[in-house]
């Protein structure tokens, strides 16, 4: 964790403890066509239900999309959006306490998840519509600002950088900056250097490699390897879901670099990797 940053953050629809070290974002994709669980929790029932699983097994956010943003996913408008997310956000809010994300670029999208229940706004262009960041900090609540290069339909069309790490975390710092012009404080701004996407094996690589430099900006880092192709162009695994050994070795190396959120799918086996990895961290 950065060392900035208190452990406990408190705003008015939620709160995160990060005493203990690296927390752990639970991913409810409510898609037909995400990379890894496409279709399986479209239903609001099954949604809820897998919902509830992952904030029985420690999942400190559940973040909520309603939008497939795989490699070559096409836009799906707000008011389908909205269908997917909101009856699934408003029925999740009613039974848990660990606070709801929304991961969406749309305004309209946003403003109506937050309206379900959501406390907490998951954005892959980093607030590039500014009402984006105006509605969070009118509504108090934390946001997650992503790099990408490029739109998913396009963004893995040889993504080049002439200093990957450096680019990247110059953008995420001036993001971040304007974050706060619009009046977010910046223990509310997460910043995620968006491995995956428009990035290419090596540049994830170098990423992970120096996490610890987004972490020394001062600002809360959150990082997404879940599943993602990388992982599976290194170890042979096709099937996404075969990907859980790869992605426990980037969970641990995040939380042990500081991470103060991994967004993942299996959940209770990553709430045990960043338990260990941190215990380790915080010996001696």
């Amino acid at each position: 964790m950065c060392e900035s940053c208190d452990s406990m953050l408190e705003w008015r629809t939620g709160r995160l403890d990060f005493s203990c070290g690296c927390l752990v974002m639970g991913v409810l994709n409510v898609t037909p066509d995400s990379f890894s669980d496409g279709g399986q929790f479209l239903d609001r029932d099954r949604a809820i239900e897998h919902g509830l699983r992952m904030a029985g097994e420690g999942a400190a956010v559940i973040d909520v999309g309603g939008e497939s943003t795989r490699p070559g996913s096409r836009p799906v408008c707000a008011g389908e959006q909205i269908a997917r997310v909101a009856p699934a956000i408003r029925g999740l809010s009613e039974k848990i306490d660990a606070p709801i994300s929304v991961d969406t670029s749309d305004f309209e999208v946003a403003r109506a998840a937050l309206d379900a229940g959501a406390g907490m706004i998951n954005d892959i262009t980093a607030l590039s519509d500014p009402r984006m960041g105006k509605l969070a900090a009118e509504c108090g609540v934390p946001v997650v600002l992503m790099h990408m290069r490029g739109v998913p339909a396009t963004m893995q069309a040889e993504p080049q950088y002439g200093d990957v790490v450096q680019e990247v975390l110059e953008f995420l710092l001036a993001r971040a900056g304007r974050a706060e012009q619009f009046g977010i404080p910046k223990e509310r701004i997460f910043i995620d250097p968006g491995i995956g996407f428009g990035k290419t094996l090596e540049h994830n690589l170098l990423l992970l490699r120096h996490i610890d430099r987004f972490v020394g900006t001062g600002y809360r880092v959150l990082a997404g390897t879940s599943r993602k192709s990388f992982i599976g162009s290194l170890t042979g695994r096709e099937r996404a879901g075969d990907r859980i050994f790869g992605t426990a070795a980037t969970v641990a190396l995040c939380a042990a670099a500081g991470v103060s959120v991994v967004r993942v799918h299996d959940v209770a086996a990553m709430v045990d990797v960043v338990k260990v990895a941190g215990a380790v961290s915080r010996c001696g």
